[in-house]
């Protein structure tokens, strides 16, 4: 396991720029996960904003296998910055990490809430979570942080990409017809066509993968059952 997680900007940094400069074994996508995670982060209703240091979190994780949930982990603890983009892994990063650590088993790939290479340094919080926990990740978001590209078409399936610097780093991806479409970013071990393929066979009757829906809903569940006092 990694040291500690970054304290500062200049300190998240230069990881990232470490982390960008890395090659791993690409992972493959055979056409089906037995085992696939997702985790989530969720904090006080009700706020605006970039949010502050200290500031209450919720994280989950769950572990689904053979498209059934398997374990849910959920984790209380405080956020150490307020948002920044290209420095989510500040505010989110130790909560997600502690929450995929309380699953049992270690999934053949995680699902995460944020940017991979969609970044201004190719080392989105995706990227981050899937280099420490030695696992494949991918990373859906509603949309890009610095890529561009055109929608895609209105069917479900229908993918268009998303270029930074003239790299494709990320796909626009119609998980369900006429509804709006999700990011797939390429993350730890994943090309972003992987993270595209990846994230249609997460998906059926709803346009977020499951297995993001599940710890979406378990997040926020366990911030909703919290005592009135440690939402403050």
């Amino acid at each position: 396991m990694p040291g500690p997680w970054p304290l500062t900007p200049e300190e998240l940094v230069a990881q990232q720029l470490e982390l960008a400069r890395l090659q791993p074994e690409p992972w493959r996508f055979s056409g089906t996960l037995r085992s696939v995670a997702a985790c989530f982060v969720c904090f006080p209703r009700g706020r605006t904003g970039k949010g502050a240091a200290g500031d209450p979190g919720w994280a989950a994780a769950v572990l689904m296998r053979d498209g059934r949930l398997l374990s849910t982990a959920t984790v209380r603890g405080k956020a150490a910055w307020p948002y920044e983009p290209g420095l989510l892994a500040l505010r989110e990063g130790p909560l997600l990490e502690a929450a995929v650590l309380g699953l049992p088993e270690v999934p053949e790939l995680l699902v995460v809430n944020g940017t991979g290479r969609d970044h201004p340094r190719r080392a989105g919080l995706a990227v981050h979570l899937g280099f420490r926990l030695g696992v494949p990740t991918i990373g859906v978001t509603r949309r890009p942080l610095l890529a561009r590209g055109e929608l895609p078409q209105a069917f479900r399936g229908s993918v268009s990409p998303l270029r930074l610097g003239g790299e494709v780093v990320a796909y626009w991806v119609r998980t369900k017809s006429k509804a709006a479409p999700l990011v797939a970013h390429a993350g730890w071990r994943t090309d972003p066509e992987t993270a595209a393929e990846v994230l249609l066979s997460l998906t059926g009757r709803w346009r977020t993968p499951e297995p993001l829906r599940q710890a979406r809903t378990a997040a926020r569940a366990a911030r909703a059952s919290s005592p009135p006092g440690e939402h403050e």
